[in-house]
């Protein structure tokens, strides 16, 4: 078993119960081949709820704050995760999550770039749409509804793939297509 599928059996059994976790839209994610999730972010625990139910392996962006602490830092790289310096262009950050795309894997994103206060779908930053405008990967926009105080189940919903073909055509700039992905964030999870 990989460190990656050991990481993700024991955050699974402490969180899936703690949080009554249910995930929908299985469907429409691409069994292979490049996928790019677009998620809300209302938590520090989204990106391992994200990662349980999401049936492939995800590599996460994760700031480079995290990585100061060794053993945090060491988990980080042993679950794919890699850093990106936040307030700034991070030329190294965008090539490994373009990499990340070429090889095949799936790349998770929250394109709010940090958490939400008050739990309303924050505008996006222009890099979600970057990667996927540049690449070749199918885009799945995920709704994290509900909150993690327990009380209610926590519904990790994907949607259908954002159209960015037409977006393409269009000539869209990043941030618009970053808008479009946010949007459907937005009806996923207005839509229960």
């Amino acid at each position: 078993m990989s460190f990656y599928n050991f990481a993700r059996f024991i955050v699974k059994m402490v969180l899936q119960p703690k949080y009554k976790v249910k995930k929908e839209g299985l469907e429409h994610i691409p069994s292979e081949g490049p996928v790019i999730i677009c998620a809300n972010h209302i938590s520090n625990y989204d990106p391992p709820i994200v990662g349980i139910t999401c049936p492939r392996q995800i590599h996460f962006m994760a700031k480079e704050e995290l990585y100061k602490n060794k053993i945090f830092g060491f988990i980080l790289r042993h679950v794919h995760a890699f850093p990106v310096k936040r307030g700034m262009t991070d030329r190294n950050a965008l090539r490994r999550g373009l990499d990340v795309l070429k090889e095949g894997h799936v790349l998770g994103l929250f394109p709010e770039g940090t958490r939400s206060k008050d739990g309303e779908i924050q505008r996006g930053l222009a890099g979600a749409g970057f990667f996927a405008m540049r690449s070749k990967a199918t885009v799945i926009p995920c709704a994290i509804v509900g909150s993690y105080e327990g009380k209610e189940p926590l519904i990790v919903r994907y949607g259908p793939p954002v159209d960015i073909q037409t977006l393409k055509e269009q000539k869209a700039s990043a941030q618009e297509v970053t808008d479009a992905i946010m949007a459907d964030i937005k009806n996923l999870k207005e839509n229960s």
